[in-house]
């Protein structure tokens, strides 16, 4: 770690194990490390803050009668652009209804049927219903339910809510910790002897989003900042039904409605997919949400039609819809519901193994912010709080045999003496200029490095958020992350000259052999006040090109 001028009454607190991000991957790798010492460093309330608790959804595994996880893998591999690792969605897939039963032991309440079965749905490519549910569409919420009541019963556990990690401390090359600000300002030093990442998404980088406000990708900037490797960073999955109506963030329609036989159409009744994809409403994501973005940029509007579908059973089957519409004054069971795409998911990552251990010694990572190579350029509907719970529980093994041969953090010890002050150094910069740039900064993501891209578009966003950065202090951590992580990813986007999976780009519309590669992103150290952006393509963890694609800012 960097030298720092620090206080003499630095707070300082040591774990074994520290935690950022307190969603269903967090919580699941806190629980399995018990009953070692462990931190969770959560920006929201336990149980309440990130995207789980809004996620609609349910979650994919094999636990029906005519299922196997061989055909769960099939379909996950099916939409992944063929960039999915194939040994890695085996893993996800096989592992799933273990994930379910561990759920069920800590109180997790599924929907069953009458006959004490499960009520599975069927999801946009999905080959059969695979998909279970919570509360109808509440799934999330259940997850969550779940996994902080077990937390809160587990002294070893300490959780630190409304709190925010700055950096992570490197020492010899080694992650050893992070300095955390809390709820009422103070900054402390926060060491352990492994830090996972479960910080979620980056879906806030855009203006038109279904995602909390903590997803802002800080995860993925600390960890590049730190110098882990970062993967696959230019997929983002756009949902192609959020509620349109305005509002910041997009409330999400479940993908179970279509599953349920609801129908995408336009303002005049006829059908928006028909005519683009033989499976209709159950195509995969990223083809249903560039389909609606191309009605809307010619001036039509986009309805999700649930009438003859559900109808009058919307309260029952998806409560969760059916208050979101009442709430914007809009009924369900009477009319239809205005969609549009919005971001959703990010599959790229913190490139790390199935057990999520990064390219960084002493930093691991796990769900959203990670990349595990499960989803390659596109995600099969309600995988993601799987891989959350799967590889959650994973990072147990590969965690506790490398706790067991290392030695105890011994950091700063020498230099708690030197300095003063109470606080790391942290600018905060004007705040109606820091909001006045991020909402320039997620306008432009959403033009420009949205749903369709090309050369010129992305050049011009690079070079508009090198001069914001520019612009603010550079340790004003949450714009410089923001920026940071919005150029990572829009000089992958850049770098890949062909359409695939969610990556699509109009000024190379088809999808190339020679680009059945994935992208590999570093930052560089550099004498100018924004770091160098390095692009490395691979196969897979052995075999990474020598040559950059790019170094730079913007390619």
């Amino acid at each position: 770690m960097s030298s720092k001028a620090l206080d003499p009454v630095w707070e300082v607190t040591t774990s074994e194990v520290l935690v950022v991000g307190g969603g269903a991957a967090g919580l699941s790798v806190a629980l399995g490390m018990v009953p070692r010492r462990v931190t969770v460093v959560t920006r929201g309330r336990l149980g309440l803050g990130g995207s789980t608790p809004l996620a609609q959804g349910g979650i994919a595994a094999a636990v029906g009668a005519d299922d196997s996880p061989s055909r769960h893998a099939a379909d996950t591999l099916a939409v992944a652009g063929g960039l999915a690792d194939a040994e890695v969605v085996k893993l996800l897939t096989s592992e799933g209804p273990l994930a379910i039963a561990r759920l069920e032991e800590l109180g997790a309440r599924f929907d069953r049927r009458a006959d004490a079965g499960y009520e599975l749905s069927r999801e946009a490519a999905h080959d059969r219903a695979r998909v279970l549910h919570a509360g109808g569409d509440a799934t999330g919420a259940e997850v969550m339910r779940s996994l902080a009541r077990a937390v809160e019963g587990e002294p070893g556990i300490r959780i630190l809510e409304q709190s925010d990690a700055l950096e992570l401390l490197v020492e010899q090359g080694r992650v050893e910790g992070a300095v955390v600000r809390h709820h009422n300002g103070r900054v402390a030093l926060h060491l352990a002897r492994a830090v996972v990442l479960t910080s979620g998404g980056l879906g806030r980088l855009f203006s038109r989003t279904t995602n909390a406000p903590e997803s802002t990708g800080a995860g993925l900037a600390l960890a590049a900042r730190a110098g882990a490797q970062l993967a696959d960073l230019e997929f983002v999955q756009f949902h192609p039904t959020a509620l349109a109506v305005g509002t910041d963030p997009m409330p999400l329609l479940t993908e179970a409605l279509r599953g349920a036989g609801a129908k995408l159409v336009d303002g005049k009744g006829g059908s928006v997919m028909q005519a683009v994809h033989p499976a209709a409403e159950l195509a995969p994501r990223d083809v249903l949400a560039r389909a609606i973005w191309r009605r809307r940029q010619a001036g039509d509007e986009v309805f999700l039609d649930g009438r003859q579908a559900v109808g009058d059973a919307f309260p029952t089957r998806f409560p969760t819809v059916y208050r979101l519409c009442r709430e914007q004054g809009l009924d369900p069971r009477s009319q239809p519901i205005p969609v549009a795409p919005a971001a959703h998911y990010h599959m790229g990552g913190v490139w790390v193994d199935v057990d999520g251990r990064s390219s960084m010694p002493g930093l691991w990572a796990c769900g959203e912010v990670a990349c595990t190579g499960a989803h390659g350029a596109n995600r099969l509907a309600s995988n993601s709080l799987l891989e959350a719970l799967v590889f959650g529980a994973r990072v147990k093994d590969g965690l506790a045999a490398e706790l067991d041969h290392s030695a105890p953090t011994q950091v700063f010890v020498a230099s708690m003496d030197r300095g003063a002050g109470d606080r790391w150094p942290v600018a905060e910069g004007d705040r109606e200029s820091v909001a006045e740039s991020i909402g320039r900064l997620r306008r432009i993501m959403w033009d420009q490095v949205g749903l369709v891209r090309d050369e010129e578009g992305m050049g011009e966003a690079l070079e508009t958020f090198e001069r914001l950065a520019r612009r603010h202090h550079p340790l004003d951590h949450g714009i410089q992350n923001q920026l940071l992580v919005a150029r990572l990813l829009a000089t992958a986007a850049r770098c890949r000259r062909e359409s695939r999976g969610s990556h699509y780009r109009q000024d190379f519309p088809q999808t190339s052999p020679s680009w059945r590669k994935r992208l590999l992103v570093t930052l560089r150290p550099s004498a100018s006040l924004l770091p160098e952006i390095e692009v490395r393509s691979f196969h897979s963890r052995a075999a990474v090109e020598t040559s950059p694609l790019a170094v730079g800012g913007t390619g």
